[in-house]
């Protein structure tokens, strides 16, 4: 593997001018691995043996996000970059920041502080690359290695356990096994992070190129924490024609199934996250979930809600997990319904929610449950290629018309007119014509 990095023309410019005045820089961590990876890194962090002052004194335009923690950003026509210090960390309080930090001159014991190996690795165009923990090595090897002492690390931030797992995920990279021992051993530490720096490591570990690595986290005790309903899945067998995985391997599969969008990873994690609390069995064994759509809605809406999501996402992912496996008939009506009970900009995910769904059960009737979804995902289009009503926007008449033209005063009663309107224009599109629903509405009255 070439170990030439190709440093951005600013990023360049900073590092030489720091070096110009006589002290160190590098360009280090995540953007130094991208770009061994082949990959274009988010952003350039910058690390020198000068202090914040004298960052400061070199550039015209700085800005103090860090100054306690050695952290300046030099700003270059509106853009910014951050250039930190050598350091030591002192002793971590709150499993997250040090208590205080020591500048030091030494990039080893700069980059001695960092999480993994491959994340402890700095590069400029003179020196080349700075690998002391053999990153490089582990790139090679696909490792996710801490540097040191694994305990220690965890011990100084206990999200790292998370971000190993994170790594894995994104990279597609085992963890190294002392590394993986002491997340295992230290996993309830997770009790102190703050909700929202789990949902940020949990939405990243879900959108990767494997999701499935999320067994990796209840293996080592990390969802025991943060998502023990999760947990309750793995241990939940579902003897059932319909399926050949337990709850929490179905989960994994059908996230496997879908693409790498965050409220569509998050839908198939919680869309069963229900079933182990809805469990029955009949006589013959076979497993039932009843009503496990419902319940997985409000068990979703309690997780986001405690992992500080968004409105936003919370609403779309919930109303995904509630009509996952809502039964739709592949004709007009029957899906003009759907799409005015489920919403229409709910509505066409769940193509994508089913089909996953399916892929992730055994083959048991799959190429008749596969049929099925493509039939209403093609009565889906003509529907909407033919602008057919579907909402009260495309109604043929508004609030307003039915004041102005029909006599109506604006409240409670002029709502339920639009809803009744909208109700029979779904039932039959043909009767969505200005004429006819004022007609209609005065009948009403």
């Amino acid at each position: 593997m070439s170990a030439r990095i190709h440093l951005p023309e600013k990023v360049s410019f900073i590092i030489n001018k720091i070096m110009e005045a006589g002290y160190e820089a590098y360009a280090v961590g995540g953007c130094v691995r991208d770009s061994l990876l082949g990959r274009e890194p988010d952003d350039w962090d910058i690390t020198t043996s000068a202090s914040p002052g004298e960052v400061k004194s070199l550039f015209k335009r700085t800005i103090d996000t860090g100054i306690a923690h050695g952290t300046v950003t030099v700003m270059l026509d509106g853009e910014g970059f951050e250039v930190t210090t050598y350091r030591i960390d002192g002793v971590y309080e709150d499993s997250r920041h040090p208590k205080e930090v020591t500048f030091t001159a030494s990039l080893t014991e700069d980059l001695q502080r960092r999480d993994f190996t491959i994340n402890a690795m700095a590069y400029n165009e003179q020196a080349g690359l700075a690998d002391v923990f053999e990153g490089q090595k582990d790139i090679e090897r696909k490792l996710i290695r801490c540097v040191g002492n694994p305990k220690e690390r965890f011990g100084e931030d206990a999200l790292r356990m998370m971000r190993a797992v994170r790594f894995s995920a994104q990279l597609g990279y085992e963890i190294e096994e002392k590394t993986r021992e002491a997340i295992k051993e230290l996993a309830p530490n997770l009790a102190h992070i703050s909700a929202e720096r789990v949902q940020t490591e949990l939405v990243k570990l879900a959108v990767s190129r494997h999701p499935e690595n999320l067994r990796t986290a209840y293996e080592t005790g990390i969802t025991a924490v943060i998502l023990p309903e999760f947990d309750a899945c793995m241990e939940t067998a579902q003897n059932n024609p319909h399926h050949c995985y337990t709850v929490g391997e179905h989960i994994l599969k059908s996230m496997q199934e879908i693409k790498g969008d965050k409220e569509l990873r998050l839908a198939m994690l919680f869309h069963d996250i229900g079933k182990p609390v809805t469990l029955s069995e009949d006589r013959e064994g076979i497993h039932h979930f009843h009503g496990h759509p419902g319940v997985s809605e409000k068990m979703a809406g309690d997780i986001l809600h405690r992992l500080k999501f968004d409105n936003h996402t919370i609403n779309m992912v919930t109303k995904l997990v509630k009509y996952h496996d809502y039964d739709v008939e592949p004709e007009e009506r029957s899906v003009r319904r759907a799409v005015l009970k489920i919403g229409e900009d709910v509505f066409p995910y769940l193509f994508d929610v089913k089909q996953a769904d399916i892929r992730a059960q055994s083959v048991y009737m799959r190429r008749e449950k596969e049929a099925k979804l493509e039939a209403v995902r093609q009565v889906y289009h003509r529907i909407m290629a033919q602008n057919q009503c579907i909402s009260l926007k495309m109604l043929a008449v508004s609030g307003k018309d039915l004041i102005d033209e029909a006599g109506m005063k604006p409240g409670r009663e002029l709502g339920l007119a639009l809803k009744k309107l909208l109700d029979m224009v779904v039932d039959d599109p043909s009767l969505n014509e200005k004429e006819i629903l004022l007609k209609t509405v005065k009948e009403f009255q």
